[in-house]
């Protein structure tokens, strides 16, 4: 298993912190509030700044054209699919269960590591994996009544969840050999001009000028999701094996739990509790030290 860097884990949690508030800041930004436009304007605003630091940090922003089609492929598994589907199931679907069936995903990239890329995992491997997913149910315990209501968000969400987990994966196999940044950027492009484009056609009717609320999460997004996390999770996921980089995200949905309990009123039941401890073993399984590198 893999030793992170002092770099890495205060990347790790720096990411863990932005990704799981976003989630009742998302749904407070998009309440009232064109939900394709309402992404958009936090890419459009993001995009400088993820540009202002391939610059300062001096990466190339050139990719050959003969991965154009390979990034595109990454741009639409690891970022289209996901931003659209999530962001309209957003209304219909309280923060907190968003955010749980969202990060089912690293169970799901750990089975398209098994079924596509010939990636066995290890026991201890499993027993994350198995961690993560008990979690995961019962994080959702307390909420299986209420989805019967909202199948089609459910669906959604589990859906851009295992393309965004299979969109680990290729990334983690991808030949194009620029920096992750460059990467980063490209599918932020790409997935910037089809979200406006999705905003343009689909919601120009519902255009209005953003509440202080909603400008703030634009804001919030803008700085915190497009111009830090997105490219930090993406080097993340290059950079450590798939199960370690994924299952180390899985505080987030806990995070966005309790986060949307405070901010919005969600009852916390002892399901909870007992699922943090869960998640604790889950990224325990993939990034505590093994005893040949202690």
């Amino acid at each position: 298993m893999p030793l992170l860097t002092r770099q890495q884990l205060w990347t790790l949690i720096t990411l863990t912190v932005v990704w799981g508030w976003n989630w009742p800041i998302m749904k407070l930004g998009i309440t009232g509030f064109a939900p394709l436009t309402f992404r958009s304007l936090s890419m459009l605003a993001g995009l400088p700044l993820l540009a202002l630091a391939l610059r300062l940090l001096k990466v190339p922003f050139v990719i050959s054209r003969a991965y154009w089609r390979e990034m595109f492929v990454l741009a639409f598994f690891n970022m289209m699919i996901w931003h659209v589907l999530v962001i309209l199931a957003m209304p219909m679907l309280s923060s907190g269960r968003a955010a749980i069936l969202g990060y089912t995903m690293p169970i799901f990239s750990a089975v398209w590591g098994v079924l596509w890329f010939q990636a066995p995992l290890k026991a201890r491997a499993w027993c994350g994996v198995g961690a993560a997913a008990l979690g995961v149910l019962l994080l959702l315990w307390n909420e299986l009544s209420r989805f019967a209501g909202q199948p089609l968000a459910v669906a959604m969400v589990l859906f851009a969840a295992a393309t965004w987990g299979y969109g680990t994966q290729r990334l983690r196999h991808t030949p194009i050999p620029v920096p992750t940044l460059t990467i980063a950027f490209w599918m932020t492009v790409l997935t910037t001009a089809m979200m406006t484009t999705l905003a343009v056609c689909f919601e120009q009717d519902r255009w209005q000028l953003p509440q202080p609320t909603t400008f703030w999460a634009i804001v919030y997004n803008a700085v915190g999701v497009f111009a830090f996390a997105q490219a930090a999770w993406l080097t993340l996921a290059r950079s450590l094996p798939p199960v370690a980089s994924t299952l180390s995200v899985m505080f987030i949905p806990v995070l966005g739990v309790f986060t949307g309990a405070f901010w919005l009123g969600e009852v916390l039941h002892w399901q909870d509790w007992a699922a943090v401890a869960l998640m604790v073993v889950a990224i325990a399984s993939v990034l505590w030290p093994s005893r040949q590198s202690a």
